[in-house]
């Protein structure tokens, strides 16, 4: 086999594995280690693994993504969720559709608190669900919505995957934080959208819940202030310079823990809890990171990306239509994988790609532009049927509601995310506005 034949070989067996759900970490450090072997030998993929580990696991930049993983389990455990969804409910419960409208407001503002998908759907989901259901609202509509406003916890910064990304491409991660904001916006007012367009068409799927006074809107809006000052702290601290990503995340988690303690939310053994499930996410990342490494090294070493985007770039298409069929490919691959093990394994093939295109932007630029586009991409991934994994994080917890039923009511969703991803590669200012104020 030739080296560019090895390569796509690496390629398609870490996909395969994936797919077959082989811990993600454990599928590219076999193929990475395989593909690297077959290569050059066993000795120097052995000598390279050392080296890898050592400078994978002591980088000081990665301390960056255990604060922003326990930032979000302080906010999940101190019950801030519950306290947004109340303040939002206050204000728009009453209307057509409002809770639902709520939900998703929610789901954005402890977004901007957690950065977790799952995390932000599983705890939403507790605080939500019960009053969507005791107000008569439909199955599909309710675990869709849920659904839908749970992929705004990676899109709202701070984001571990926009994290992630930004080391790897070795861009700003403030940068990135600042690009995601008005595509996250976007993405809220969509789905708001979704859900009065489905009031209209079944009235009967969202009756209006009870309205709330004016001191009692006030007193709850109140209430979310100091998270909302925690993520304003942490965001615009990073991109003006105040403290580096690190020691913005170090604050958010130690300014979120004093917020979770103040309120009553968080006990003693509640923060146990929150270190133990950090450490445990933050092994499984670290792995996948490991692996990951190694598997950039071998598809390096094989020449096959290189290749690949000479190939990409000689294609008698315009760029946009190559990099639209870049995020096709991530749609297609976010139906039947897991979204960080979907990011790693793809930046090594199409982040040459995209650098090879002539785009009429800086490669900074572009790659900014991109990570926002992998982003969403990921995130439509997380909801589409059959295997969105939100959509069966919603099935676990609302038992009661046929998985049939969520795939309909997420469908519209869908729809809207569909027509911001286009918005968002035919105006790439969309993206590069914001951080270019800087």
């Amino acid at each position: 086999m030739s080296s560019f034949d090895i390569g796509v070989a690496m390629f398609a067996g870490a996909v395969i594995l994936i797919m077959l759900r082989m811990p993600v970490g454990v599928a590219m450090l076999l193929v990475g280690g395989l593909g690297y072997a077959a290569l050059v030998g066993w000795w120097p993929m052995l000598n390279t693994l050392k080296s890898l580990t050592f400078s994978c696991f002591s980088s000081y930049t990665l301390c960056v993504i255990p604060f922003f993983l326990l930032m979000g389990e302080l906010a999940t455990k101190g019950g801030m969720s519950a306290a947004l969804f109340r303040a939002a409910r206050a204000y728009v419960g009453h209307r057509r559709g409002g809770l639902g409208v709520a939900t998703i407001l929610g789901c954005a503002a402890f977004g901007a608190i957690c950065g977790s998908s799952l995390a932000t759907v599983a705890t939403m989901t507790k605080v939500a669900e019960p009053e969507m259901r005791a107000n008569g609202y439909s199955g599909a509509l309710m675990t869709g919505t849920l659904a839908a406003g749970g992929t705004l916890g990676i899109l709202i910064p701070p984001s571990v995957i926009l994290v992630i990304y930004a080391i790897y491409t070795e861009q700003s991660i403030g940068a990135l934080f600042f690009a995601a904001a008005v595509p996250g916006v976007l993405a809220a007012l969509g789905y708001v959208l979704v859900i009065q367009v489905y009031t209209l068409v079944a009235p009967g799927a969202a009756p209006r819940a009870e309205r709330v006074g004016w001191s009692e809107r006030l007193a709850r809006t109140r209430s979310v202030w100091p998270a909302i000052g925690v993520f304003l702290l942490v965001v615009c601290g990073i991109n003006f310079g105040w403290f580096s990503p690190t020691e913005g995340a170090a604050v958010g988690a130690a300014a979120v823990g004093v917020l979770a303690v103040a309120s009553g939310g968080l006990t003693f053994r509640d923060f146990l809890d929150a270190l133990r499930s950090t450490a445990e996410i933050t092994a499984m990342v670290f792995l996948i990171l490991l692996g990951a490494e190694l598997f950039s090294a071998a598809l390096a070493l094989s020449q096959m990306p290189q290749e690949l985007s000479r190939e990409v770039a000689a294609l008698p298409l315009p760029p946009i239509a190559i990099v639209a069929a870049i995020v096709a490919i991530y749609l297609v691959l976010g139906c039947a994988m897991e979204s960080l093990a979907m990011v790693l394994l793809t930046l090594p093939v199409f982040v040459p790609v995209m650098l090879t295109l002539d785009l009429g932007m800086d490669p900074t630029q572009v790659l900014v532009w991109f990570g926002i586009l992998v982003l969403v991409a990921v995130e439509v991934g997380m909801i589409s049927p059959p295997f969105g994994l939100n959509l069966f994080v919603i099935n676990g917890l609302a038992k009661e509601v046929p998985l049939g039923q969520t795939y309909k009511g997420v469908a519209g969703f869908c729809v809207s995310d569909t027509v911001r991803l286009v918005l968002l590669i035919a105006f790439p200012g969309l993206s590069l506005w914001l951080p270019g104020l800087w």
